[in-house]
């Protein structure tokens, strides 16, 4: 039983984040950020927030001025953003 509710919830899991739409960083809030970008929680958040209020964001390498994001979290995340739009 404990088997099957733990399958259960790892799909779910799984499903929300394999389908999470695209998010742009110059518009969204903090907490649509952390849920839409794997590995990014509400500290980074919020910095890429500020950063992009700040100096409107138009490509990936943008967030490299962000403190905690290097090459390797922006090429974790590059497939999640978007910079213009909704």
């Amino acid at each position: 039983m404990f088997l099957k509710y733990l399958s259960i919830f790892a799909f779910l899991f799984m499903s929300s984040s394999v389908f999470a739409a695209p998010v742009n960083v110059n518009k969204a809030s903090v907490d649509e950020i952390s849920a839409a970008l794997s590995g990014i929680g509400p500290a980074k958040a919020e910095a890429i927030s500020k950063h992009c209020k700040k100096v409107k964001c138009k490509k990936p390498e943008d967030l490299l001025a962000v403190k905690g994001i290097g090459e390797k979290t922006l090429k974790k995340i590059e497939k999640d953003l978007k910079f213009k739009g909704k």
